[in-house]
């Protein structure tokens, strides 16, 4: 059973994450937070292996309260809610530690989903959220691991692979895409992430971008 906490310090969202995650049969809220010093409290005394994060909070942000929990002695796994007007902190959080993000308002299935994708040690990047954060990183300073390999370091496969994470598709939706278990795509995800020096899906959908590999 996936342990599950919520911290949003909007009442109704932090109700209808509740309502998602306790309508699963392998998981459960085990507590829930108003506030990002609650969040970090909270995280820890339950033990909590994911925690639904929004990232505009009251005493502590979202952000440091990730960064918090994530340095923990017990860490947990950190899944950012956030709203399309939040984005600009959301490659924050993941700098954080987050482990991904998804939209409050998703459907239930790809809440849940994302819920069980980051405590298997998975990333999540909603794809109706992706592409604004991309933008985002691609009008800033980047980072120069971003400019470290070309594409001909890659495999037709890892190149395929590569323009399904821009899009936010999951290792699961990409299996489905290309006819590959989900085992399968995470091992080429991670070729990926070592044949060109990038730290996660966040800069491998940017990397596609600067290449001209994604829209």
């Amino acid at each position: 059973m996936i342990k599950v906490f919520v911290a949003d310090d909007q009442d109704l969202v932090r109700a209808g994450a509740v309502a998602t995650v306790n309508a699963q049969p392998d998981m459960t809220v085990v507590g829930e937070a108003a506030d990002g010093e609650q969040a970090v409290r909270g995280a820890a005394s339950t033990r909590a292996d994911v925690v639904l994060m929004d990232l505009r909070m009251p005493l502590l942000d979202g952000i440091e309260a990730t960064r918090r929990i994530v340095g923990s002695e017990r860490p947990a796994k950190i899944l950012v809610l956030t709203t399309f007007d939040a984005d600009e902190y959301v490659y924050a959080a993941l700098r954080a530690g987050a482990s991904g993000f998804v939209v409050k308002d998703a459907p239930v299935g790809e809440i849940a989903s994302a819920v069980r994708a980051v405590h298997r040690g998975d990333s999540v990047l909603s794809p109706s959220v992706t592409h604004r954060v991309v933008e985002q990183l691609l009008a800033f300073a980047p980072d120069p691991a971003l400019r470290q390999a070309g594409a001909e370091l890659l495999s037709d496969r890892e190149l395929e692979v590569v323009r399904l994470v821009a899009t936010g598709l999951s290792n699961a939706e990409i299996g489905e895409r290309v006819f590959l278990s989900e085992a399968t795509v995470k091992t080429h995800v991670g070729r990926v992430l070592t044949k060109l020096s990038l730290r996660d899906r966040v800069q491998i959908a940017v990397w596609a971008h600067r290449h001209g590999l994604a829209r």
